[in-house]
């Protein structure tokens, strides 16, 4: 063949147009066409020689295994079938019977192994006895069932050799024909591949032969092929030039020669057309073609240039350079010119469209981070100036900010609520001004018609200028040019109106940036919308928790109270107390916990703190209150699960609810506290010390089934009583008994402060700067009610001696300085007992306590309560209960574990009695007869 030098052939080498070079025909080029002919049917003969031979190959192999199938299927069979190998397997040992059976076989029969097995797959016989009694290597559940199994497998060695094995596996059956055992014989793969081996040599004679007259084909096609390239017509070869000519004139890219001395030999048309050249251009030289300077100093050097954008004219040309002679100094260069203009330009807005998006992204991530309507119109305004506008304005509807739905009513109340941009140069509305737009204003516009205003030059806006001139003539000096008035829309519901302006220094807008206003504006809309929804919902939240919770303390002198309530950052949540006057003196601390927030929290906490309240008036023992009050969560969960729920209600059970009930009795100096998953109280002693009270804790409410514990304290006076939600000791930055810690530390030394002092030292100390949870704190000192103004006795179980205790009741309140109370409280006093003597049990006790009212109690060890009733004319009882509701201010029944008491409370007022007088007195001994009276002391 001829040597290939790499470079491209010099004229002279090239055949006369139509006469063949016979020195070149009797070599083969295999850079010519006939060439690489010649090479591909010599690949292909070859791919098929070898093709045939594989195929035959592996049609012999293929045709060899089968025969090894077949052989061992016989082998096994006539194994199997032979006589006496059914009763050998069922002699006493099968191996000894069979092993030289098996071998004599596996040698007649030219088979690798003949293997006996058992039905469970065990070995009877093999070439290497050691083998016997192990599992044999293959399927056998077919053969099991009386079928032939035919498979390749690989076992333990053979005489043959380790390796795959062709093995047949048939059943032996005994004359009922149940399968006794199995056989298996079989040869290797290696074996099997000296039947078909002997026929190798034919098939790679018989395809060297066809590769040999394939080739000699081949290569006198190729001949003559080569004879027929080199005879070219003097057409063809015309035709290739016009060819060549048509592809350089018809591309997109201009194409430029030059020699060496820099004249120019070739210049397609839109070289043409991009440098602006003449038409007779080629030989003349590139300085006299008039060019630009970046150009003609491109092509004047010698350097090579790859894609350097040049300025000529008004176009940006992409310019590539290189020698047309690499590899000599014979000079000369071709040039490529490619217009990148319009590149640029759309390049450039997808410049603007990325920094579009870019800034959709970060408005996405900057507005809304928080749930305050003036917060999110603000931030939609710091987004947007200076990036997009140089001036900003947000105008709400005054409902929207107050968190109510809009309504088109208001439209013409809008409300200043962001400004950002340029606004010391601006004369601008100031922030929280209330703006009526008038009609022709862009901003009136967009709200009543749903849709963005373009104003590209503010000097010829009647209608923004119409509503304030003089502000409009300022703002027009100091530069603002464009107007961009986008409506604020959620739920197809206006909210109010963005404005963006630029200044002369900016770029007016235009129909795009409107677009991008409006897009940008619905997100913003979605966010305000959230946060006016929020401040809707928070505000009723407010007003429905603050009618909720205590408004003032009870009048009680029990306890001296202070309290503070913070509301969680996320809302108004379920934490309540309250401070309940009981009879006997007694007052009820309470402090419960709703988990959650929002309307739904506050809602449930209002149901349960006026349950208390009622199951309070009831007089019951603390334990008894909270499982009352555990059944009515129960009853609550059940009305939440039920189908009769309203859908999409708000919170979907009230399990997680905790409560605390605490009663102190300032007679007995002593607190009965039970408590529902609820925080345990803390008490600050006296002098100073800090424990808590030690009260079992329980399953918290809605959980059902589980009893309440309750303990009871004795506390000296002076003692201060703390009460707290898991608020204020636990959150995120730490766990409970960190926060149980520092609430010690906070109350250590508490013993001389007020309960106001306290409840301040313990929030300074504890609030978190953003607390997660609500926080209620509940702070009571104890106060003793002083034995002088407490008078108790005995009284025997005879009516006779009511009006002794009618006496002693009397100068009890001589030495009070009540005496003005003396007859109302006589005929109470003379009343219950009479009723406790008449229809109670043994003992009966009276106890009159002087506080901020009058107490009168009488007990007895009877469970029947008395029922105020109206008599009839003809019944000769039943008014008794009428006069002491009529002189006391309150009566009630309260049940003990030794009976029950009846009490009764009157108010002092400066010393006198509301209810004395004779005007009340004689107005009732009108009205009934003391005669009828079932008390005999009256």
């Amino acid at each position: 063949m001829e040597a290939f030098s790499g470079r491209p052939p010099s004229p002279e080498r090239h055949p006369p147009v139509g006469r063949p070079r016979k020195g070149r025909a009797s070599r083969l080029d295999l850079r010519s066409a006939a060439g690489q002919v010649f090479l591909l049917q010599v690949v292909i003969v070859v791919l098929l020689v070898v093709a045939a031979v594989v195929g035959m190959a592996l049609q012999a192999a293929n045709d060899a295994l089968q025969q090894g199938r077949r052989e061992s299927v016989i082998a096994a069979q006539s194994f199997a079938s032979a006589p006496g190998v059914a009763a050998a397997l069922r002699s006493r040992d099968p191996s000894a019977v069979l092993q030289p059976w098996a071998e004599a076989a596996r040698k007649r029969t030219g088979m690798d192994f003949v293997v006996v097995l058992s039905t469970k797959g065990v070995r009877y016989t093999y070439p290497y006895p050691q083998e016997i009694g192990k599992k044999f290597v293959g399927s056998i559940a077919p053969a099991l069932k009386g079928r032939t199994v035919i498979e390749q497998a690989g076992g333990p060695p053979v005489p043959a050799g380790r390796g795959t094995a062709v093995q047949a596996v048939v059943p032996v059956t005994d004359s009922r024909g149940k399968v006794v055992g199995l056989v298996s014989a079989g040869i290797t793969v290696r074996n099997a591949a000296g039947l078909w081996l002997p026929q190798l040599p034919i098939i790679l004679a018989g395809g060297t032969v066809a590769l040999a007259l394939a080739m000699t084909g081949m290569t006198l096609v190729s001949r003559r092929l080569r004879r027929q390239t080199y005879g070219l017509a003097p057409v063809e070869l015309a035709q290739l030039y016009e060819h060549h000519d048509a592809v350089l004139h018809a591309v997109r890219e201009g194409v430029l020669i030059t020699d060496a001395d820099g004249r120019l030999l070739l210049a397609n048309d839109e070289a043409t057309r991009l440098l602006g050249l003449p038409a007779d251009v080629r030989g003349r030289s590139i300085g006299e073609l008039g060019l630009s300077e970046p150009v003609l100093s491109l092509l004047s050097s010698r350097e090579e240039v790859t894609d350097e954008v040049r300025r000529a004219g008004d176009r940006l040309l992409a310019v590539n350079k290189r020698p047309t002679y690499p590899q000599g100094d014979r000079g000369g260069s071709v040039v490529t010119l490619r217009d990148t203009t319009e590149l640029a330009e759309i390049s450039g807005r997808a410049e603007v469209a990325r920094e579009r998006l870019r800034l959709l992204y970060e408005a996405g991530v900057r507005i809304g981070t928080t749930l305050d309507v003036g917060r999110t119109a603000q931030e939609l305004a710091d987004v947007a100036a200076p990036q997009f506008a140089d001036l900003v304005t947000v105008d709400l509807l005054d409902a929207v900010l107050r968190g109510w739905e809009p309504t088109a009513e208001g439209w013409r109340h809008l409300r200043r609520a962001a400004n950002s941009g340029e606004q010391r140069t601006m004369p601008l509305y100031p922030l929280d001004e209330m703006i009526a737009f008038s009609p022709r204003t862009p901003q009136m516009r967009t709200l009543q018609e749903g849709r963005g205003m373009l104003e590209a030059d503010l000097r010829r806006s009647d209608g923004w200028q119409e509503q304030d001139p003089e502000r409009a003539r300022k703002a027009l000096e100091g530069g603002l040019r464009s107007l961009v008035a986008v409506p604020l829309r959620a739920r197809n519901v206006p909210l109010g109106v963005a404005s963006f302006y630029r200044t002369a220094d900016s770029p007016p807008f235009g129909p795009e940036d409107l677009a991008f206003a409006e897009e940008l504006a619905v997100r913003a809309a979605v966010a305000i919308d959230n946060a006016r929804r929020f401040t809707r919902e928070h505000a009723m939240a407010v007003a429905l928790q603050r009618s909720l919770l205590p408004r003032g303390q009870p009048e009680q002198d029990a306890l001296e109270v202070a309290w503070r309530y913070l509301p969680s950052a996320a809302g108004v949540g379920g934490d309540w107390f309250d401070v309940i006057p009981l009879p006997g003196a007694r007052v009820a601390l309470v402090m419960g916990d709703v988990v959650g927030h929002g309307l739904h929290a506050a809602a449930t906490m209002g149901r349960l703190r006026t349950a208390v309240l009622n199951f309070s008036t009831l007089d019951l023992p603390v334990d008894e209150v909270l499982g009352n009050l555990n059944d009515l969560v129960v009853r609550m969960d059940n009305e939440k699960n039920s189908g009769d729920a309203v859908e999409g209600q708000e919170g979907e059970a009230v399990t997680g609810a905790t409560c605390l009930y605490a009663v102190y009795d300032p007679v007995a100096g002593t607190c009965t506290t039970a408590r529902a998953g609820h925080p345990e109280p803390v008490v600050v002693r006296p002098d100073g010390t800090v424990a808590c009270l030690g009260v079992p804790v329980s399953a918290p409410l809605g959980l059902g089934g589980y009893p309440f514990e309750s303990v009871e304290v004795s506390l000296p006076e002076g003692s201060q009583l703390v009460l707290y939600t898991d608020g204020l000791v636990e959150n995120r930055a730490h766990d409970f008994d960190v926060g149980m810690e520092r609430l010690r530390r906070a109350l250590a030394g508490s013993g001389e402060r007020t309960p106001e002092e306290t409840c301040q030292a313990v929030i300074d100390a504890l609030k978190p700067s953003r607390p997660s949870d609500d926080i209620a704190l509940l702070t009571a000192r104890t106060r003793m009610f002083p034995p002088s103004r407490v008078a108790e006795w005995e009284v025997p179980p005879d009516p006779a001696l009511v009006p002794s205790v009618r006496a002693r009741c009397r100068e009890t309140l001589l030495e009070w300085g009540l005496e003005d109370f003396g007859f109302a409280t006589e005929l109470i006093v003379s009343e219950l007992v009479t009723n406790a003597i008449r229809y109670g049990s043994p003992p009966v006790g009276v106890r009159l306590l002087h506080g901020r009212c009058l107490i009168c109690e009488v007990s007895d060890g009877s469970g029947t309560s008395p029922r105020l009733r109206r008599a009839a004319a003809t019944d000769e009882g039943g008014r008794g209960l009428f006069l002491v509701s009529q002189f006391a201010q309150r009566w009630g029944t309260r049940y003990t574990t030794r009976g029950k008491v009846i009490w009764t409370e009157q108010l002092l007022h400066d010393g006198g009695s509301a209810a004395s007088g004779p005007a009340p007195v004689d107005f009732l001994l009108d009205q009934f007869d003391l005669g009828q009276f079932d008390d005999p002391g009256l």
